[in-house]
């Protein structure tokens, strides 16, 4: 199993730490434009393998595709973080070009690959993808919702005053500080509904919290995160590499569910070896259809920006 990662940033470099700690990949290939930088941060992640117990060898190349040659997985983190007070649709600009020239060189010599997009804007970038990769749908899928539930289940915990574990929850919609849609009536706390133990107004405070959870990193750290979003990705290339079957949400091209078409949006789907292996319909109630269909619009405005 070769896993690409583009990008070796700090949210670059945590996917390949975390794919290489779990153990199940044979290769990650670490790319990026800046000259020696990939190189040396696989030489320093290689040598913490002895003292964390990974065989993975990670490999770091400068602007070399042709090292990315045979990855069944690649993950595109590259573009320009978000700085403080900067919207993620204010990325597209920069990272649309980026984004469609590192896809084009992946694809190129990966032609069977399975596609992650991380870049923000999330949703528009793996529109952008569906639009000019040529690879089948169920191969694209962007990481937001993943990273969003994760975030969502940690305010969850935090309210609740529960040790995570406990906790289970899910971000559909677009990822964006106005589109995300929290499902808290379908958030539990070992199978009983958390509303049971939060208030109302304690769980409109999660909701919010949740939705501005990137933006309030940025502005503690001066830039994005980066251990979650790594985290999230890894779980993701774990769930397709080892054919996991496991319910996720991301971005995924709609034809038809949830009532919409031609949009990536965050929905639940099942990740299998071939990707996307089902989009998973729940039934939302009238104020979550309402928020879903706002935040299409959100997504809509943005993928309007593009130049296809």
């Amino acid at each position: 199993m070769k896993v690409t990662v583009v990008g070796a940033g700090a949210v670059g470099a945590s996917c390949a730490e975390y794919i290489a700690i779990k153990n199940f990949a044979s290769e990650v290939v670490l790319l990026d434009i800046k000259e020696g930088f990939a190189e040396g941060k696989a030489m320093d992640l290689m040598q913490t393998a002895s003292l964390n117990g990974f065989d993975t060898k990670i490999t770091g190349v400068t602007s070399d595709y042709s090292k990315t040659a045979g990855s069944d997985i690649c993950v595109i983190t590259s573009g320009i973080p978000r700085k403080p007070g900067m919207t993620r649709e204010e990325l597209i600009g920069i990272n649309a070009g980026i984004v469609k020239d590192v896809s084009s060189n992946l694809v190129k010599h990966s032609p069977k690959t399975i596609i992650i997009v991380v870049s923000n804007p999330m949703d528009t970038m793996t529109y952008l993808v569906h639009k000019t990769s040529g690879l089948d749908k169920n191969k694209i899928i962007g990481m937001g919702g993943a990273l969003d539930s994760a975030r969502f289940k940690y305010r969850l915990a935090e309210a609740l005053g529960a040790p995570i574990s406990d906790v289970d929850g899910m971000v559909i919609g677009g990822h964006s500080d106005t589109g995300m849609v929290p499902l808290t009536r379908l958030a539990t706390r070992n199978s009983v509904p958390v509303t049971k133990f939060i208030s109302e107004e304690r769980m409109n405070q999660v909701m919010e919290d949740t939705k501005v959870g990137g933006a309030t990193l940025t502005k503690l750290l001066g830039t994005s995160a980066w251990y979650a979003p790594g985290a999230a990705v890894s779980a993701l290339v774990q769930a397709i590499a080892c054919d996991q079957k496991k319910m996720f949400p991301c971005s995924v091209m709609l034809n038809g569910e949830y009532g919409m078409k031609d949009i990536c949006i965050g929905a639940p789907v099942i990740l299998g070896r071939n990707g996307i292996e089902k989009i998973v319909e729940i039934e939302l109630n009238d104020a979550e259809k309402a928020h879903m269909k706002e935040s299409a619009e959100g997504v809509r405005k943005t993928n309007d920006l593009l130049e296809l």
